[in-house]
């Protein structure tokens, strides 16, 4: 049987190559550490502009919808943009993370798309390749 793909934000692919344990809540980074453990088996993802997988236990979630919207919604478009991605692309997660390694964190774009994010402090290079 096919598996179905994860919905996935685009950002999302750099939060979770800096991903260090913390978060929001213990709730939300106990739900972060599963979804990265789910993830690492290269699972296929849709990339999304709109809440996924990792938002279920996000503050910011408001009934489906993020509170943070225009700006999370900018960061998943230019991730999108630098790795020649479109959003609805199904792919494998380990082809995504290599996209946005090489595409934007490799090369010291980060700070371009989400410097002003709250946990920016916390992404330090180099992640995992």
């Amino acid at each position: 049987m096919e598996q179905l793909p994860y919905e996935l934000r685009p950002h999302h692919g750099m939060c979770i190559a800096f991903f260090a344990g913390r978060g929001y809540s213990s709730a939300f980074t106990a739900h972060m550490a599963a979804v990265i453990r789910q993830l690492r088996e290269n699972p296929p993802v849709r990339l999304s502009v709109r809440t996924d997988v990792i938002c279920a236990e996000c503050p910011h979630n408001r009934a489906g919808c993020c509170d943070a919207g225009e700006k999370t919604e900018a960061y998943d478009r230019t991730v999108l943009s630098l790795c020649g991605l479109r959003e609805g692309t199904v792919l494998p997660y380990e082809d995504f993370r290599r996209a946005v390694y090489e595409a934007i964190l490799l090369p010291g774009r980060r700070e371009t798309v989400c410097g002003d994010c709250q946990w920016s402090s916390i992404c330090h290079f180099p992640p995992e390749p």
